[in-house]
């Protein structure tokens, strides 16, 4: 089986199929020299190695991830896409959904000022606020896209239901869940993608390690090809479904440039076979 290296948003945006996923650049916050220097050089390696979809978010170190890529990519290669994300917010440490409109505005306007461009092109609703009308928040991101100051929409850890409660309101591009080899909890939400042609943005893509049987299969196809087990596992979500962009995060430039080989990575009918029978 063919997989395609690239997925079509549309007739005039398509990115290649690994991403990055940019919150570890930073953490908390805006990190110590050294370390700054760091999270630059990887997000400009990144884009080196052929990355062009990066995610973000206003949450990540209080804005200073947004304030990094600027820092590190602007004025941004006309073929990567910069995708981030307002909707939570983290007093205290603690996740907190915050879908309120006048806030999603005033985030789209921040961001638009850290990341330095004149247009996001893809902002995602990070979670859906339980306290507001959904048309409401979905509402926002319409009216911004209308301004020209969003191109694309998209959300974040939604059911088939949302999915199809915001497209009811305005049309959705993408939908980032946590999904990988050993958790496949939103596996309707992805055949709701697939089926509707919408990027699934699967975060934490990587097998975490903790599923025992998920550890034997990928042993053992790692093994078979001369791969790590986190390629195999890139690769695996290749091979699912030609709508996955998964964006695996580091802020280590020998993780990122293993990462960016899985793209390379094939399969065979039996490996894909003994990979899937462990979720």
């Amino acid at each position: 089986m063919t997989v395609s290296p690239t997925f079509s948003f549309d007739d005039t945006l398509s990115v290649r199929r690994v991403g990055f996923g940019a919150m570890r650049l930073t953490g908390h916050g805006r990190k110590p020299p050294g370390e700054h220097e760091q999270a630059v050089a990887v997000a400009r390696r990144a884009v080196e190695l052929g990355v062009e979809f990066i995610d973000t978010a206003d949450s990540y170190g209080l804005g200073a991830n947004e304030e990094l890529l600027a820092e590190a990519l602007a004025p941004y290669p006309a073929n990567v896409l910069i995708a981030t994300k307002a909707g939570q917010s983290r007093p205290g440490g603690a996740w907190v959904p915050l879908g309120r409109p006048e806030y999603l505005r005033q985030q789209a306007e921040l961001s638009l000022r850290r990341l330095r461009i004149e247009r996001i092109e893809l902002f995602q609703l990070h979670r859906i606020d339980p306290l507001v009308p959904l048309e409401d928040q979905i509402g926002a991101l319409a009216q911004l896209r209308a301004e020209g100051k969003v191109n694309r929409i998209g959300l974040s850890e939604v059911s088939v239901e949302q999915v199809e409660a915001a497209r009811g309101i305005t049309d959705i591009a993408s939908v980032q869940n946590r999904y990988n080899l050993s958790d496949r909890a939103w596996e309707d939400v992805l055949e709701y993608c697939e089926a509707a042609e919408i990027a699934f943005v699967p975060w934490l893509p990587i097998a975490s390690g903790q599923h025992a049987g998920s550890r034997g299969a990928l042993g053992k196809v790692a093994a078979e090809l001369g791969a790590t087990s986190a390629q195999v596992s890139l690769a695996w979500l290749l091979r699912r479904s030609p709508v996955i962009v998964p964006i695996p995060g580091t802020g280590s430039m020998e993780h990122l440039e293993e990462n960016c080989a899985a793209v390379s990575l094939e399969l065979s009918e039996e490996q894909f076979r003994t990979l899937s029978s462990v979720g």
